[in-house]
């Protein structure tokens, strides 16, 4: 008896010296383990590749262009299309797959309510691999951009809304363990935004060939990437949703603080949406380009002037059938223009849902949602606008 309660007595000290060396190897992680969470059934889980070809032109001949994508499929399949998670500028998959501060991310959110999930890892990125050969020189780190524009941009006020930021789970300073496990997450992009469009369209494009129908999910720069790979694959496309999609069209927005907050970039987007052409109609012949107008004053006075097409504008016929979700924050530098964006579609014969989340009473968050305190708010929202754009149907998990 003597002998088994000291064994008793040991396993305790064990399992509390296990849980102090996780807490310490994971920052914050293990302090956020929800027991009353019911264990996660998967399955099928696994990897692939989309896109890409041998480069027999580079030395080694690589293989380029291709996509990586993580699947799993859960038990109780309930939707009959996957979610495609595509994430943005500097990132990774890691974007949906957990938190900085140990709490389950969308893409366990999503498994749990009975959707497969596909997370992407753009190409060059990641998992996917890069060969600066073949695809070019890269960004370098931006640690006082990470601040601004994610972390605390409320320390900053580069725009009017960002001093409503209160959502970052953390401290926001560097050598806080929350920030510092987000910082490491970052990943250099390509300098070429065009380059990168163009590529993940084509492998975006060979991943719906591959698994089939999907809902797309962009985040930030892969929006302007969603939009060519639903302007290719307009039937494998079944809805999108973009948060906080890479805008304002025709040109990008430049965040200088009070009085003068806003100033547009020198740079034209020739599609409107994006660097690189999307199917319009009537379609523009050889040389010709978009013509552009902007407002001659902002819808309320913290917002950009938006950028549309001159009239009569073209539509976008290859997108006018997907159901389109918009989503903006309260704090982000998106609050200022992602109007613009979904008044543009709307423009082009694109009908589209925008939620500005502080409507909703989802208040105080920055361009990182996904990662933030009440990340799961913002993603019930999402799967309201699924559950009644697309409903669900009881499903078998696929081979």
């Amino acid at each position: 008896m003597g002998v088994a309660i000291r064994s008793g007595f040991r396993m305790k000290i064990l399992r509390r010296v296990l849980a102090a060396c996780l807490a310490a190897l994971s920052g914050t992680a293990a302090r956020h383990v929800d027991a009353a969470e019911p264990p996660l059934v998967i399955a099928k889980s696994g990897y692939l590749f989309a896109g890409g070809k041998i480069d027999t032109t580079r030395p080694g001949s690589p293989m380029v262009g291709q996509l990586y994508a993580e699947f799993q499929i859960p038990q109780k399949l309930s939707h009959p299309y996957p979610i495609v998670m595509i994430h943005g500028g500097s990132q990774t998959g890691t974007n949906f797959t957990g938190t900085p501060d140990g709490r389950e991310g969308w893409a366990q959110y999503f498994l749990r309510r009975g959707y497969a999930v596909y997370v992407v890892d753009q190409v060059a990125r990641g998992r996917a691999g890069y060969w600066t050969e073949s695809y070019g020189t890269v960004a370098s780190p931006e640690l006082d951009r990470e601040l601004q524009r994610f972390a605390a941009p409320e320390r900053y006020n580069l725009w009017p809304q960002a001093h409503l930021h209160t959502q970052w789970p953390g401290a926001a300073t560097p050598g806080d363990a929350v920030f510092d496990q987000f910082y490491a997450s970052q990943f250099p992009s390509l300098k070429d935004f065009a380059k990168q469009q163009e590529l993940n369209r084509d492998a975006g494009a060979a991943l719906l060939d591959k698994i089939g129908p999907a809902i797309l999910l962009t985040h930030s720069q892969s929006g302007a990437m969603g939009w060519p790979i639903a302007d290719k694959r307009p039937n494998l496309v079944k809805a999108i949703v973009a948060v906080e999609p890479s805008g304002p069209p025709a040109h990008d927005i430049d965040f200088h603080g009070a009085p003068d907050w806003f100033s547009d970039a020198a740079k034209t987007k020739i599609s409107g949406l994006g660097d690189i052409p999307l199917t319009y109609d009537p379609p523009l012949k050889d040389g010709e380009q978009l013509a552009f107008v902007r407002q001659d004053k902002p819808d309320k006075p913290d917002l950009v002037r938006c950028w549309s097409q001159a009239e009569p504008a073209r539509k976008l016929p290859n997108l006018k059938n997907i159901p389109i979700l918009i989503i903006s924050s309260e704090a982000s530098y998106h609050a200022s223009y992602d109007h613009c964006t979904a008044a543009y579609l709307t423009q082009a014969g694109v009908a589209n849902t925008f939620i500005h989340l502080a409507d909703r009473g989802i208040r105080g968050n920055g361009h990182m949602m996904m990662l933030e305190k009440n990340s799961d708010a913002i993603a019930g929202v999402i799967e309201g606008w699924l559950n009644t754009t697309l409903p669900a149907k009881r499903t078998k998990p696929t081979d």
